[in-house]
């Protein structure tokens, strides 16, 4: 297997995380092309990335980046393109999740559920798709949720990304597969992550970022002949 040029957005916990150590440590010299806003904690990943590397030859970059934003993903796209040359695993992995009842929720609460789980996904998927589709080889992911299968109470800018980010992984499927991409969406449910440490649920509860980094790259690994279209993982106690 050739060594591929994997970028993660939102890599800088989490998940995000959790993908680029499971392919630091499988997939022997990969090169990791890692972003997200706080280049702090991204410098962080970067260095475990490069303790557990298979063979210590992973080749590991930072990229600080609004994915939100369409000048810092154009500006992201050059500079990766120069440091790797052609993306060949995009994991759209940057979001976040925030709780209000529907009637009490902003226009700008909405906004900003939308630009930094589906927005990001389009502007980033947007940059470096074409590549992909030129050189006739690709993979990529969408980090889509349970809550872009199913609704659920005070949750509805949330959820109404995530559907979102779903629609746009089906469409982007059907129109990339006679293409050499595969597309697939992944939709966990609770997955542990900073953000439920200060939530009193237990972490037996919860899903180990670890289990649902492990599918992205299981699913990476099958043959150019199949393609998972969507996952989708729960906890085995049932969702929260």
């Amino acid at each position: 297997m050739k060594t591929p040029v994997v970028l993660i957005t939102g890599a800088s916990q989490g998940i995000g995380e959790a993908i680029a150590k499971v392919f630091a440590q499988e997939v022997r010299g990969v090169r990791l092309a890692l972003v997200a806003r706080n280049e702090t904690k991204l410098q962080a990943v970067a260095r475990a990335c490069g303790k557990v590397a298979s063979g210590g030859a992973a080749a590991v970059a930072v990229f600080g980046c609004d994915v939100s934003d369409e000048a810092s993903v154009a500006t992201l796209s050059a500079a990766v393109t120069k440091r790797f040359g052609t993306v060949d695993v995009l994991i759209n992995n940057a979001g976040a999740f925030a709780m209000a009842p529907f009637l009490e929720s902003s226009v700008a609460d909405f906004d900003r559920m939308v630009a930094v789980n589906l927005r990001s996904a389009f502007l980033v998927t947007r940059a470096f798709v074409p590549a992909m589709v030129k050189r006739k080889s690709g993979d990529v992911f969408f980090m889509s949720s349970i809550a872009g299968l199913e609704a659920y109470p005070l949750s509805a800018a949330y959820c109404a990304a995530k559907f979102g980010v779903t629609g746009l992984a089906k469409v982007l499927r059907v129109e990339t597969q006679d293409k050499g991409v595969r597309v697939c969406c992944v939709h966990p449910g609770a997955t542990w992550s900073p953000s439920w440490s200060a939530s009193g649920v237990k972490p037996e509860r919860i899903m180990p970022a670890a289990d649902v980094a492990r599918a992205f790259l299981d699913v990476y690994r099958l043959t150019r002949n199949t393609v998972v279209e969507e996952i989708v993982l729960r906890p085995q106690l049932g969702d929260l």
